[in-house]
């Protein structure tokens, strides 16, 4: 185990290579084409593949082949292993030397939970996630909303589709992180990310450490065509959340630990749901 944990640690040290650990990270648990990492980073090519060769030999990362294309994913319990080194190993059984291992995580014991969706424009994706949530279960779930750029409206099909639901659209409106991350925001439970830009980003730590999930969706408003083809790609995208949101919310919260939750938020965002008319 130590020659392993020096291994990593030697790995990561490179604050680029952390760089795309971090990356993938956020991603978990989408495969990312190393192009695509590549771009997010401001990396050459060449570059990327020597990292990526770095983390994959230090068991950090898994490498897959789909066709012409390498595909590569974090592995987690990787750096679980290196934590455990670090802060079990190191305590030997002592975890009050060890304060962030002991904190752990905040216990899921709230009767209404504070659930934020983004993605970039938060004009559709993510207002639909907010919106479904809210009628949903509106009294187990605060549901909001929020961009990393967002747009300075709401995109009309958006708005279309959720009105054609049945959705109240009359409060919504596209907001920026920054509102829920200033001491006067909700303290959120759960930070979603519904589009692999916003993933992508580096965003500042989110208060009393959420459970996180990644649910990339590809972004319906750049979607070509017909307006008939159009409205197709946003009846997809609702579709394929509101069925990921159903399973999120029938999830016994109260009853599982943070690890538990995790690993269950994780297997929502590796099963690929498909958008059906709702």
């Amino acid at each position: 185990m130590e020659k392993d944990a020096l291994l990593r640690l030697t790995t990561l040290s490179h604050p680029q290579r952390l760089s795309v650990f971090r990356l993938l990270m956020r991603r978990y648990p989408d495969e990312v084409p190393a192009g695509e990492i590549a771009a997010a980073l401001s990396l050459k090519s060449s570059t990327t593949s020597v990292y990526l060769a770095a983390l994959t030999d230090a068991g950090l990362i898994r490498q897959h082949r789909q066709g012409t294309s390498l595909l590569y994913r974090a592995a987690p319990g990787a750096a679980g292993a290196l934590i455990d080194f670090l802060f079990i190993d190191c305590c030997r059984g002592r975890p009050e030397l060890c304060p962030p291992l002991a904190k752990g995580a905040p216990e899921m014991t709230d009767t209404r939970y504070n659930v934020l969706f983004i993605c970039t424009g938060n004009s559709a994706r993510s207002i639909f996630a907010e919106t479904i949530l809210r009628d949903l279960d509106g009294s187990r779930f605060n549901a909001y909303s929020a961009g990393t750029l967002p747009a300075s409206e709401l995109n009309p099909l958006a708005v279309e589709m959720l009105i054609s639901k049945g959705h109240d659209t009359s409060t919504l409106r596209s907001k920026h992180t920054s509102e829920f991350q200033s001491p006067e925001g909700p303290r959120m439970d759960f930070v979603f990310t519904v589009c692999n830009q916003a993933a992508n980003e580096e965003c500042p730590s989110w208060e009393g450490q959420p459970i996180s999930g990644h649910w990339g969706l590809p972004d319906p408003v750049k979607a070509s065509g017909s307006l008939a083809e159009r409205r197709l790609a946003f009846q997809q995208t609702y579709g394929a959340l509101r069925n990921r949101l159903k399973a999120f919310a029938a999830l016994p919260i109260n009853t599982l630990d943070a690890i538990s939750l995790q690993a269950a938020i994780d297997d929502l965002g590796a099963d690929h749901l498909e958008g059906t008319p709702a």
